[in-house]
């Protein structure tokens, strides 16, 4: 069967494209050799966010229920009912993306997919089959996946990638982390929340390396404070697996010696996962694309991960769109990725989007700053939740947005308007000329941008 579209990979880019494909009318197949929905929906972004509300409520109720008026006797949990509704709530969401194939009459082939030259695509089934497809087109979306240590192979019990921390039968008693950005942060609360002894490393100075400094300390003081240990600016220099346990020699300010675990999860960061058959262009590793996302062979393009940094699900799926569109839409300019929010959901969560001082003064930019501590925020002091803050960096000479850092309740949900008034270059005039609903947490941005104008109203 000959299709117009052929995408190898059914990830937040792979599934989003093919979708977006057959919206414009076009004959499509999505090949994935798991399952829709890629890494984010079954090993990922979604299932990691089940098991994250998880902990959050457990901690509260284990924690802070006295505060709220509540007196729970006998209070605990069942590992794996937490674990299995993570797992519900993935299969929940791959179950959904099948149905949006069928929907919009994408034809949804299982099996591992290659590039057989231009307008081939082989596919080899879960039975050994293998059957050759033809499409006027092909995207790759073949994404990532987590990246180990050479001397510290996973093995999916004492040396575990993400995928396994989401489903260990046993919870374990002690945990190291190494990495600590932001798969390694958010597992950190989440074991540490249901009483996991937790050490999170990290080569770099502070945690969560890309994002503002002064956010990076805070949450590094908060996990602290939750019993979370800590190591930063420590190197590895030497690590040893022994099947029941593994045992890091460690180099830094806080720790110099030997710690161990009964398991180790490496969060250092994701390798791509290239398909099959002939191999496109690549660029460190990564699918190089050009202004349309086409590859180096004729009539295959590619998006998402699989073309490297930032290795975001959003990020893929806007990419995605954009390769689609650029094919099948007259006229249509694809779009590079510009603004990108980037979100850490442990608790407090951590939310950004554009540029940090850090990369201002490097760049010589003069700015200003506009800060408030979510103290100063009436619904975070009514919700428990005083703990944070906003800090906003707008352009001396022109007043317009240039960055946006948040650490505090709904930091996540709270990024979006600040993405749209980075895209749209709003200034901060007219960011609080804006009327913010009282009481809201989004009255955190409002006050930001009055203390950038040294005149905030509430702190």
């Amino acid at each position: 069967m000959a299709y117009d579209l052929i995408v190898i990979g059914g990830g937040p880019a792979g599934y989003v494209a093919a979708i977006r494909a057959a919206q414009l009318g076009k004959k499509v197949a999505c090949v994935e050799a798991d399952r829709a929905g890629g890494t984010c929906l079954n090993w990922g972004c979604l299932p990691t966010k089940a098991l994250l509300k998880n902990a959050e409520l457990y901690h509260t109720l284990s924690h802070r229920a006295a505060e709220f008026g509540f007196k729970i006797e006998g209070f605990s949990y069942d590992w794996s009912t937490v674990i299995g509704r993570s797992r519900k709530v993935s299969d929940r969401l791959a179950g959904g993306i099948e149905f949006l194939f069928k929907k919009n009459k994408v034809d949804y082939i299982r099996g591992l997919g290659s590039i057989e030259g231009t307008g081939k695509v082989g596919v080899i089934a879960n039975d050994g089959s293998r059957t050759l497809y033809e499409a006027k087109d092909i995207l790759v979306s073949t994404g990532c996946k987590s990246r180990g240590l050479p001397n510290l192979p996973f093995n999916g019990k004492s040396v575990i990638g993400s995928k396994e921390a989401m489903i260990l039968a046993e919870q374990p008693k002690e945990l190291i982390i190494i990495g600590a950005g932001a798969i390694g942060v958010e597992f950190a609360y989440i074991y540490n929340a249901f009483g996991t002894k937790v050490t999170l490393v990290e080569m770099a100075p502070r945690i969560l390396p890309v994002e503002d400094d002064e956010v990076g300390d805070a949450l590094e003081k908060s996990l602290i404070k939750q019993g979370i240990r800590v190591l930063t600016n420590t190197k590895i220099t030497n690590a040893v697996d022994k099947g029941t346990s593994v045992e890091l020699t460690v180099e830094g300010p806080k720790e110099n010696g030997t710690i161990s675990a009964p398991v180790c999860l490496v969060a250092i960061g994701i390798q791509p996962v290239l398909p099959g058959g002939q191999e496109p262009e690549l660029d460190r590793g990564y699918i190089k694309v050009g202004d349309r996302y086409e590859t180096s062979i004729p009539g295959v393009y590619a998006a998402g991960d699989i073309t490297g940094p930032p290795w975001l699900a959003h990020v893929a799926s806007f990419e995605a769109v954009q390769a689609v569109e650029g094919l099948y839409v007259e006229g249509h300019k694809p779009r590079k990725v510009r603004n990108f929010p980037g979100c850490t959901y442990c608790h407090p969560q951590v939310a950004s989007v554009g540029k940090t001082e850090r990369a201002l003064k490097a760049e010589g930019i003069e700015y200003v700053v506009g800060k408030i501590p979510f103290v100063a925020i009436g619904k975070a002091i009514a919700s428990g939740e005083p703990d944070g803050f906003a800090k906003l960096l707008y352009g001396k000479k022109h007043g317009e947005l240039l960055g946006a850092h948040i650490i505090g309740d709904n930091a996540t949900e709270l990024i979006a308007e600040m993405g749209l008034a980075l895209d749209q270059e709003l200034t901060g005039e007219e960011i609080h000329a804006t009327i913010h609903a009282h009481p809201t947490m989004s009255e955190v941005i409002h006050e930001a941008t009055l203390a950038a104008e040294g005149h905030a109203i509430h702190f």
